[in-house]
């Protein structure tokens, strides 16, 4: 049996629960020596050896199993046990360390801080990360996908707050019976199988079903519009959704979009994408439609707003996060322009098509009080 100090994220008691499979007894401790601090760019932490004290917590009487829970989760964040004596002298425990100057400490650590914007959301991507555990992943290629999770877990967190039940029907427990699930493929995006029952219209539960899901995370959507100069700015992009189906023609206009990432709301996603794809900065988010664009097979379901910017001559121009191989072309059109390349069949992007539409039926009384 071992002894262990975490100082982290690890402090949360419902994500070390799922982590372990277990729940744990916490004893407060403290770590002389080291202070914590977020790592820059990360949502983590890193001790640094500062004859400080970091504060934490103490998890007594850890097996081989637990431990090796603990290994692959830590693994490829680059941190390894390390044997430590706490502040009181009293107990040895160990204690993941990454390698010195791996990573760059910005700001002290708060736990606090850290819960509120991320415990949730972690916790339920550590859910997924300790399936592909038990499955016998690499710890490697799990951490490759994790940001991909954390993405997931974020919109799995989202679509558990429901929505109105007015014409439809209303669930109850036990209506959905998931008798296996499981993830034959994981990477950028992941499908899911599931074996389920459901409850039919009669009140019965169906027979055994399988079904498999394309599960992409969500995704923000806005459409930048100038009420004064009523002037929209599109998108331009290669899209690999016409390269499968055989379109000829692969570069599609669009509204600017882009995935919702982990910790991150719809709104803050919207007005970080504006400004990565055309380097807009958006004064106010009116939101649209919000909705599943293909709910038979995919999970994916996006926020669309349409977005009030300044828009004058000669803002268009390439943009994009080259890191990310997007290579983006943006137009400026007027919005009767937009209108009509929806008519023609040329903006076949459905939400855009959405917006405009959407847009159409709001435009003049968005003018009269520009």
């Amino acid at each position: 049996m071992a002894e262990f100090f975490f100082y982290g994220t690890l402090c949360h008691p419902p994500l070390l629960a799922v982590v372990l499979g277990r729940k744990v007894a916490m004893e407060p401790a403290r770590l002389a020596g080291f202070s914590a601090f977020r790592v820059q760019g990360r949502a983590f932490p890193v001790l640094v050896a500062d004859g400080g004290g970091a504060e934490g917590v103490v998890v007594r009487g850890l097996g081989d199993e637990d431990i090796r829970r603990l290994n692959f989760y830590e693994g490829d964040f680059r941190a390894e046990a390390h044997r430590v004596t706490l502040a009181d002298g009293s107990l040895t425990a160990q204690v993941y360390l990454p390698p010195e100057g791996h990573w760059q400490p910005a700001e002290p650590w708060s736990l606090a801080d850290w819960q509120a914007r991320w415990g949730a959301t972690v916790t339920a991507a550590a859910d997924e990360a300790m399936r592909l555990y038990a499955e016998g992943v690499d710890p490697a290629r799990m951490h490759g996908r994790y940001p991909m999770m954390l993405a997931r877990a974020g919109a799995r967190l989202r679509a558990g707050q429901g929505g109105p039940v007015t014409v439809r029907r209303r669930s109850g427990p036990g209506d959905v019976a998931i008798d296996r699930h499981w993830q034959p493929y994981g990477n950028f995006f992941a499908v899911e199988e599931f074996d389920l029952r459901f409850r039919r219209f009669d009140g019965t539960m169906s027979g055994p079903v399988n079904r498999a899901v394309f599960i992409s995370g969500d995704a923000s959507v806005v459409l930048p519009y100038d009420p004064v100069r009523d002037r929209v700015l599109l998108i331009e992009q290669f899209r690999m959704g016409p390269v499968g189906r055989g379109d000829g023609e692969p570069w599609m206009l669009e509204a600017i979009a882009g995935r919702i990432d982990g910790g991150e709301s719809p709104e803050e996603a919207a007005h970080r994408e504006a400004f990565e794809e055309a380097g807009l900065r958006l004064s106010r988010l009116l939101p649209a439609n919000h909705y599943y664009p293909s709910p038979s097979a995919k999970s994916e379901f996006l926020y669309t707003f349409v977005g009030l910017a300044d828009l004058p001559d000669g803002i268009a121009g390439l943009g994009g996060v080259p890191g990310e191989a997007e290579d983006i072309c943006a137009h400026l059109l007027p919005f009767d322009d937009l209108v009509a390349l929806v008519e023609s069949g040329e903006v076949t992007a459905g939400p855009l098509v959405m917006l405009c539409w959407w847009l159409a039926a709001r435009r003049d009384g968005l003018r009269r009080g520009a």
